[in-house]
């Protein structure tokens, strides 16, 4: 039998913001949760997991399409990254390296395994990147396919991706790639990045979204091994896997949405797994030593002055490494109070304003680069001023510095802008990329 260690115990805590206060017939309710884990990336979780089995795998997939070479800097750039990438790894992490072209093969270590990270498997990694060259097409579902077969011959508890693209996913469908992204969704995470400006901005964060990592552009590719290194230190520092918010409603009670506000807005409304009577599971991935806010909106039944109750219950849930049912990691409590004070019922709880204020700040963004890059001058620049005005308001100063490269700010207050006459594509596809961060709200 297993030998287990529960030396550390992972601590979650969840925190509930909102006004409970409706008017008589009122029925939107709306909180902003937010869930905070210490001790997730120094133990946790995995301290549960059997004795000798691996705590954390990881697939570091490069794009060696033809278009690397063009210029030529690109592809030494993904060496250098991934190098430096192989280096940050932790002993006893276990790992692979995949050429993604439109097949994947495996550089290191081969016949479908994963190695364990010390300080010979270190060198030969690096070594085997020699063998890194450009040619051929693209075709991402071939390189996630490939690893999560690498990811599932392993025992680990926390399984992660790094994939790098540097064009189009040309050689393979929409509905091809959908079907990979499909099939991996829950079983590892994955950050993407897109170097240079030649790859497709939606299928990048798209990827990322449906593997609940992170996107970002690299248009410089000296910059991409300092991004490797703090992709690869994020993901040394996961230490609690699969956890879901769990959100139980009483009869009566619709939901409207579930969706992570910060540090970057995602609806996860269309991927709750029911969870037993009234409860479903919404997921959120891996997690370290970190916090974020989750904005749950729902609808409950009518009623008079006087009358409260419970709008919903919001849990942290997370597998149980011995096998038993899903272990609640903490809780809170969204409520409804009807009241005749129309003070109390018409205030808007801040944290619930400030990150309604940053989805809507993400959406009109892009709407405005949809409709700029379609020709509707007029539509872009009155969802991008209203961006910009979003921005000034809720402090987010790193988006608005993005907008003022695609925009010149005549009155940020009141949103007025005029269209930059030439935008750097780089530019351009930054602001796209990082439309969906947001700015925590200050408590």
């Amino acid at each position: 039998m297993a030998k287990f260690s529960k030396s550390t115990v992972p601590q979650f805590s969840v925190d509930v913001y909102q006004n409970e206060f409706l008017p008589e017939g009122g029925r939107d309710v709306s909180a902003i949760v937010t869930v905070t884990s210490t001790g997730g990336g120094t133990g946790g979780l995995r301290s549960l997991a059997p004795a000798g089995a691996g705590a954390a795998g990881v697939v570091i997939m490069v794009d060696c399409s033809g278009s690397m070479d063009y210029p030529s800097t690109k592809m030494r750039g993904a060496r250098e990254a991934t190098a430096a990438a192989v280096d940050t790894l932790r002993d006893g992490t276990s790992f692979a390296v995949v050429a993604g072209t439109h097949v994947a093969k495996e550089v290191y270590p081969g016949n479908g395994r994963l190695a364990v990270a010390d300080a010979r498997t270190r060198a030969e990694a690096k070594e085997s990147l020699r063998r890194l060259s450009a040619g051929g097409g693209t075709a991402i579902g071939t390189w996630l396919r490939l690893a999560d077969r690498l990811l599932s011959s392993a025992e680990l508890t926390i399984r992660h991706g790094i994939l790098l693209t540097d064009g189009r996913n040309e050689h393979e469908s929409p509905e091809e790639l959908r079907a990979a992204l499909d099939s991996c969704a829950g079983r590892f995470t994955c950050d993407a990045r897109g170097v240079g400006t030649d790859w497709e901005v939606k299928e990048v964060t798209g990827i990322a979204s449906a593997l609940l990592g992170t996107a970002d552009i690299v248009a410089d590719p000296s910059a991409l091994a300092d991004d490797f290194t703090t992709m690869m230190e994020k993901a040394m520092g996961k230490g609690v896997a699969d956890v879901a918010l769990r959100l139980w409603t009483p009869v009566g009670v619709e939901i409207a949405f579930v969706k992570q506000v910060a540090p970057t807005v995602e609806d996860l409304t269309g991927r709750r797994t029911e969870a037993g009577p009234r409860a479903g599971d919404y997921p959120t991935g891996s997690w370290g030593d970190e916090s974020r806010d989750y904005h749950v909106s729902v609808r409950v039944p009518q009623a008079v002055v006087g009358q409260e109750m419970l709008a919903a219950r919001v849990s942290l849930i997370a597998p149980d490494p011995l096998g038993g049912d899903p272990k609640p990691l903490s809780q809170g409590l969204v409520r409804a109070v009807w009241t005749d004070d129309l003070a109390m019922s018409t205030s808007i709880n801040p944290q619930v304003a400030h990150y309604t204020g940053q989805a809507e700040l993400a959406d009109v963004i892009q709407q405005g680069l949809d409709a700029r890059k379609s020709g509707d001058h007029d539509g872009a620049t009155a969802k991008l001023g209203r961006a910009v005005q979003l921005a000034a308001a809720s402090g987010n100063a790193d988006t608005a510095k993005l907008l003022s490269k695609v925009v010149d700010v005549v009155d940020a207050a009141t949103g007025t802008v005029r269209l930059k006459a030439k935008v750097a594509e780089a530019d351009e596809m930054t602001l796209e990329t990082r439309s969906t961060k947001t700015v925590r709200v200050k408590r």
